[in-house]
């Protein structure tokens, strides 16, 4: 009886694993007139928008969805996609945003990202078959009104932090607070905050034993005017305390002034500004400087251009800037970095992430050489000419050209 049992449960999972679904020739019909479309899409989204074929690469595409995220002044973030026609729709050009708040959950933002990528596709759909089962229902009535805005656009953030940790040769505490109001408008960008934060770790291992104590605080204001689409006037401040960078107090407040060969409105597709900054600074030293100085006020100014773009092929961002000090040119700075991602072939894509900086500008640093548990702890800023950062990757995808199915069994065990 025992081995008729085993032959069952064979026969039993070898159908299970074997077995396809009965085709359904209507679900069949209806896919192949689905339109391509290409985007990175996520598991949820592909279960929520079934009504298109979502191919991997951008040549099987009708149409190329380009998904962007910028910040809000309020916390949230403006969601961007950019529909590109080709094939079919070749020449179609159209562009869908929402807004998201700080106290949505992911899950209302994703259902909200949602709901306005159906509607962007409508317009695609409505002549294909498939438009006979689109349903468009609007569910909430309109009042007659228009609410106000009691804070004026004001968001104000606060945050307090704490830690503990340890184990038998090390005993780590650390605490810290923050304070943030920003207000963002089209004409006028504001915010102003502080932050403070400490930390205590204490070393003990055999002869060894060692303290490690960073304090930082900073408060800070900034105000931006917008002068129309290309230009921004602005004006900071900044007041801070290090012990890392030797600053028992620190001053900085300057005017800026920004141009966008591009306009502010294109910002989520292609943004290529340049930016100039002039800084009064007055600094207090914890300790004597390389320069024997125990305080002292400077003037500096900095130059910085930024191009950033996203299009069909993949995205390119590339920052350059230059910064000196006006009593000495050779207390300077120039910083160069570019992020990219390129699709080079049919699936097939290069991603390029670098940076390098030449550092002349260390007024700060104190005098003498740093000691060995200074340079093993990281506890103050070493003297450097320069610092970098690379990153290469290559991705190749092949196969069937459609994306479509979500399969998510065991998919946290596997």
């Amino acid at each position: 009886m025992k081995k008729y049992s085993s032959f069952l449960l064979f026969v039993l999972f070898s159908f299970a694993l074997f077995a396809q679904d009965k085709p359904i020739s209507k679900n069949k019909a209806l896919r192949k007139d689905a339109i391509n479309v290409y985007m990175d899409a996520s598991s949820y989204l592909k279960k929520e928008v079934p009504f298109i074929n979502y191919v991997r690469d951008i040549q099987d595409a009708d149409l190329i969805v380009l998904g962007t995220f910028q910040a809000t002044g309020s916390g949230g973030g403006e969601f961007t996609f950019f529909v590109e026609g080709q094939n079919k729709f070749a020449g179609v050009m159209d562009t869908v945003k929402f807004n998201t708040y700080p106290d949505e959950t992911e899950e209302q933002t994703r259902q909200k990202g949602v709901r306005i990528l159906k509607m962007g596709l409508m317009k695609y759909i409505i002549d294909s078959p498939l438009a006979d089962f689109i349903d468009i229902r609007f569910t909430e009535p309109i009042a007659e009104e228009v609410s106000t805005d009691k804070w004026n656009n004001w968001v104000f953030t606060t945050s307090l932090k704490g830690s503990l940790q340890g184990q038998k040769s090390a005993d780590a505490r650390t605490l810290g607070s923050s304070f943030n109001a920003g207000m963002t408008s089209n004409k006028w960008r504001l915010s102003t905050g502080l932050y403070y934060n400490t930390s205590k770790t204490v070393y003990d291992y055999g002869e060894i034993k060692a303290t490690d104590i960073r304090k930082d605080s900073r408060i800070y204001g900034d105000a931006v005017k917008s002068l129309g689409e290309h230009w921004a006037l602005g004006l900071s401040s900044d007041i801070f305390k290090s012990i890392y960078s030797n600053y028992d107090l620190g001053f900085v407040v300057g005017p800026a002034i920004e141009y966008d060969i591009y306009p502010y409105s294109e910002s989520t597709r292609r943004i290529f500004r340049i930016f100039y900054k002039l800084n009064y600074g007055y600094n207090n030293y914890s300790d004597t400087t390389q320069f024997l100085q125990t305080e002292e006020s400077l003037w500096s100014h900095g130059l910085q251009t930024s191009y950033t773009t996203y299009q069909t092929w993949g995205n390119i961002n590339f920052t350059a800037g230059w910064s000196n000090y006006l009593h000495d040119f050779a207390l300077n700075r120039l910083s160069i970095g570019t992020n990219v991602s390129v699709k080079i072939a049919k699936g097939l894509s290069v991603d390029l992430h670098a940076g390098y900086s030449f550092i002349h500008d260390q007024v700060s640093l104190r005098k003498g050489d740093a000691s060995i548990e200074d340079i093993l702890l990281n506890r103050k800023e070493l003297s450097t000419t320069y610092s970098y950062y690379s990153m290469v990757g290559i991705t190749y995808r092949f196969g069937s050209i459609y994306n479509n199915v979500v399969n998510p069994r065991l998919e946290s065990l596997f």
